[in-house]
């Protein structure tokens, strides 16, 4: 359903229609966001509705590539301190006329790259805004940068991404590149007719159970999921669960990634394998009475294992026991559906066979 038929089907029009005001789109009809769902679980749920994105506009340096969407504004949370207390739902604002995104990926390995600072500056005749996107999760789209943004009403925009460099561990394919910024500008033509076009779903029955939305499918950008178990390389651990995140634990013997053996856990979303970035976690390997390993688990980008957290271990070993701590819960800004997960983690533990 496009949010024109929605207006229709609802018997909203005009004012009563707006979420917020109308923007510099005079004659914006964007549908009101239906209430969050009252008791929400600890998980990842059916958000209330989903809404429909426009591909903007593709933009490429080197191997950086971008790709540049939008959507209607929407809510969405930061988070601040990593709790619910310390949450900052992110509401509709006057002015807002739509929610830009962004996601950026290698060219050669095709893999997305959830980490850095996106700053983007839109452009027409002598009007601009600039932005500093937030890094997030959405159920159908995965991780990306986005923010609510006003516009100059129709036209002809231009888009210069400024991407920062990256200082996260890039390894393989990826190891010494991305370590630059680079900007990435494209043109895009946006007009009130084809925001109206934009699908908007509510889900009545769906809403607040535990599951999620389906990936979008996008043929010209790859998404960015983390490889299944059967795809990891070495020796597979095991898999547990805390805040309703997937933790998988892997082994790899010869490797350029460490001295001795790599220790990799691979966190992940439920239902979607979305990379959970911007978290910290620590590991300790015991064998026995004595601990052969206790230390911290570096965020890494790799073609082969995606994002995740590793560090070099003396050995694993039959009978040995992985005990993984999230010591700072992700700092990921999150859409609907995601707000309320991963948010309480206890530490899991991994009995090696």
């Amino acid at each position: 359903m496009n949010r024109r038929r929605f207006l229709q089907t609802a018997g909203l029009t005009g004012a009563t229609a707006l979420a917020g005001c109308a923007g510099l789109f005079e004659t914006d009809t964007t549908p009101t966001e239906p209430p969050l769902v009252e008791d929400r679980p600890d998980a990842v749920y059916y958000p209330t509705h989903s809404e429909g994105m426009e591909m903007a506009g593709m933009a490429k340096q080197g191997r950086w590539r971008l790709g540049l969407m939008y959507s209607f504004p929407h809510r969405f949370w930061l988070m601040g301190g990593g709790t619910s207390q310390q949450q900052e739902k992110v509401t509709i604002e006057d002015g807002d006329d739509v929610h830009l995104m962004a996601t950026v990926w290698d060219a050669e390995t095709m893999t997305v790259l959830p980490a850095g600072d996106v700053r983007v500056e839109l452009s027409k005749d002598d009007w601009s805004d600039t932005r500093t996107m937030w890094p997030m999760l959405s159920q159908n789209m995965g991780f990306h940068f986005g923010d609510n943004m006003g516009l100059d009403g129709d036209g002809t925009y231009t888009a210069d991404v400024q991407v920062s460099g990256l200082s996260i561990r890039r390894t393989g394919a990826l190891a010494g590149q991305f370590g630059s910024a680079a900007t990435l500008s494209t043109e895009f033509e946006i007009t009130q007719e084809k925001l109206d076009n934009l699908s908007f779903e509510e889900y009545d029955q769906k809403k607040g159970s535990q599951g999620a939305l389906p990936m979008m499918e996008m043929d010209m950008m790859p998404m960015s999921q983390v490889p299944p178990k059967n795809d990891l390389p070495g020796q597979f651990i095991g898999e547990q669960r805390s805040g309703d995140a997937k933790f998988l634990a892997i082994a790899v013997n010869d490797t350029e990634m460490a001295e001795d053996t790599y220790l990799a856990v691979s966190p992940r979303t439920p239902y979607r394998s979305y990379p959970i970035p911007m978290m910290s976690l620590s590991a300790t390997v015991h064998r026995g009475s004595e601990s052969v390993f206790d230390g911290t688990l570096k965020p890494t980008l790799d073609p082969e294992m995606g994002y995740h957290y590793g560090a070099n271990v003396s050995g694993i070993e039959s009978g040995d026991e992985l005990v993984v701590s999230v010591d700072s819960v992700p700092q990921v800004s999150r859409h609907e559906g995601y707000e309320t997960a991963f948010l309480q983690m206890p530490e899991m533990t991994f009995s090696v066979r």
